[in-house]
């Protein structure tokens, strides 16, 4: 057992004692002391914790944190439509709640550089500019994407490094370097009056990292021996046993690959943050004497920014232009390329469906998909290696070839996370309902009491206090969708009107008409868009043409209407007869016109 020295204030009292205990054996009473022993501050605040996006979906990911009248920003994520949302780009976090107390942002702090933790920032500095904090790479590929928008104000980026605090009004964030498919990845500490908050951020334990060192473990193990109020701990793979795999194991696969396919040129796909990936690819294929070309905006722009940063090392002479390549035979090439999502405007996908400028793809070429596909993307990358397939061009994914490792922590891991930390409160986050219902499982499993676990919803406050933790109302929150440069000017109704138009088509009536005499002075007219194909059911659109026109004249017989009365009458008419007659229900745009 290690001894610490007396402290001149123990010795005293240590001293003192003996003579008080001397005294007493000789019958005088004990003086009383004036001395009162230090009382901790009261601290009647209240912590709130409020996730507005990454709890039941995967992506777009943020979290609030508020003690009394101020508040941090954890992460501004990004997602990706669903199927139901057709022409939309993305999907980023309703942030009405933060605009409404900009004034009490006292900082946003990032905890690694993927889009889902990062993608909407640029979005969010059109209206807000708090102070952002992160890591040099996260801040550089940051960078790279704010200079694609025009922004009201220069944004305040402040660079930090795992192990630095920063102070932000009442709170204090630590940076705690964790492992992940990116590099410079933290979790946070973020000290309260009222205790310690831990937010992973997505992590995993790579014993072996290609770059730098193990998670800091023994960071996180001192910060539970101090006491950890509430652990927030992301749950994408709180389903699957075990632990994950290092990044090392692709490495190995990626030599096989290399090795027993000498002649071809090899294209890899995957996920452009993965940088610790992309310089085991540059790597083997130096290794195999082979130049690198690079396709892809994400993947130059982030390559480029981890290169700029140091963060890859490229052996000097195998990293060529993509419009060089004809200049090399097959064998001397390796095309590393976004699209292993199937994405359909990636440069993979230009290559699959001979859309490139520079590539296409044909037999002498070999596919390797390094990554797994995101939930909801299985049909994109599916259709991705069916057309490969009928090209006869050779695909090696994860279910063929060990490719791709996951950058989040498997059970054990999480467990281990749990037991670190030692939580009084835990809340999953990141993932869809079953990964969070199964990370509350893993609570269970270690000990927690159920009162003490919190799954959340998006926008549902939790609020800690002295006398403890319970749900406290809500605060608007939600998804607001970008199509092109709109942003948020399309809505449920606008969504379900593209559902109907892509299931069931259009009809346009077109008509002029005299209402105050009675008239239809010209048409109806019928145009068919995505209904039927009018050259092959002129019939059925003349019957469709005379349901409207019967319509019109049994409307126009009545006085005192206008053209929003035809246009209804019209719409309910042919909706009838056509449901009817075909079973099908188009949307029907009344165009009325009155003289």
């Amino acid at each position: 057992m290690r001894l610490e020295p007396i402290s001149p204030m123990r010795a005293t009292v240590f001293s003192r004692g003996k003579t008080i205990r001397a005294t007493i054996q000789k019958g005088y009473t004990m003086p009383k002391t004036t001395q009162k022993k230090p009382r901790r501050p009261k601290q009647s605040g209240k912590l709130r914790i409020i996730p507005l996006g990454g709890i039941g979906e995967i992506g777009k990911n943020m979290t609030v944190v508020e003690y009394n009248e101020e508040l941090i920003v954890i992460d501004c994520g990004l997602g990706f439509p669903d199927e139901d949302m057709p022409g939309i780009d993305l999907v980023i976090p309703d942030i009405t709640y933060l605009e409404s107390n900009k004034d009490r942002i006292k900082g946003l702090f990032l905890t690694h550089g993927h889009e889902d933790h990062i993608g909407a920032v640029p979005y969010l500095l059109r209206t807000l500019n708090p102070p952002i904090y992160g890591t040099p790479l996260t801040l550089g590929i940051l960078q790279n994407k704010l200079e694609e928008h025009s922004l009201p104000q220069a944004p305040r980026l402040k660079t930090v490094k795992a192990g630095d605090k920063v102070k932000a009004g009442s709170f204090e964030v630590e940076f705690i370097h964790v492992n992940h498919s990116i590099a410079d990845a933290c979790a946070l500490a973020i000290r309260t009056p009222l205790g310690t908050l831990v937010h992973t951020g997505d992590f995993k334990l790579d014993p072996s990292p290609i770059e730098g060192e193990m998670m800091d473990l023994v960071r996180l193990g001192e910060i539970g021996k101090e006491g950890v109020l509430l652990l927030m701990c992301e749950s994408t793979n709180a389903e699957r046993p075990g632990h994950t795999p290092s990044e090392k194991k692709v490495g190995a696969s990626l030599e096989y690959i290399f090795t027993t396919h000498p002649k071809k040129r090899i294209v890899i796909a995957t996920f452009s943050s993965n940088v610790h990936r992309v310089q085991q690819i540059i790597d083997a294929s130096a290794r195999h004497g082979r130049k690198v070309a690079i396709t892809g905006r994400s993947m130059l722009n982030i390559v480029n920014a981890a290169m700029d940063l140091g963060y890859m090392k490229v052996p000097k002479g195998v990293l060529i232009d993509i419009n060089d390549i004809k200049q090399y035979k097959p064998s001397q090439l390796t095309i590393v390329t976004t699209g292993s999502q199937g994405e359909p405007m990636s440069a993979l996908y230009r290559m699959v469906f001979s859309d490139h400028a520079q590539i296409s793809l044909d037999a002498n070429d070999l596919v390797v998909l390094s990554a797994s596909a995101i939930p909801g993307n299985e049909r994109l990358v599916g259709r991705i290696i069916n057309e490969l397939s009928r090209r006869e061009v050779e695909v090696l994914h994860d279910a063929v070839v060990e490719v791709h490792v996951s950058g989040h922590a498997c059970q054990e891991e999480l467990k281990l996370m749990q037991a670190l930390t030692k939580p009084k409160y835990f809340m999953p986050v990141h993932g869809e309902s079953r990964h969070l219902a199964a990370n509350r499982d893993l609570a269970r499993f270690m000990g927690m009491k159920e009162k003490d676990i919190f799954i959340s919803e998006i926008g549902k406050v939790l609020e800690i206090d002295k006398s403890g933790a319970k749900w406290n109302g809500t605060v608007p929150a939600g998804k607001v969708l970008v199509d092109g440069y709109g942003v948020g000017d399309v809505g449920d109704i606008v969504l379900r009107d593209r559902l109907h138009l892509s299931q069931d088509g259009l009809i346009v009536v077109v008509a002029t008409v005299d209402v105050d005499m009675g008239l239809c002075l010209s048409g109806p007219d019928i145009v068919s868009r995505g209904f039927v194909y009018a050259k092959e059911s002129e019939d059925l659109l003349e019957e469709i043409r005379k349901v409207a026109a019967d319509s019109i004249a049994n409307i126009l017989r009545y006085r005192k209407i206008d053209r929003i009365q035809i246009k209804k009458r019209v719409r309910d008419d042919l909706t009838r007869y056509l449901y009817n007659k075909i079973k099908r229900k188009p949307m029907i745009l009344p165009v009325i016109m009155d003289v």
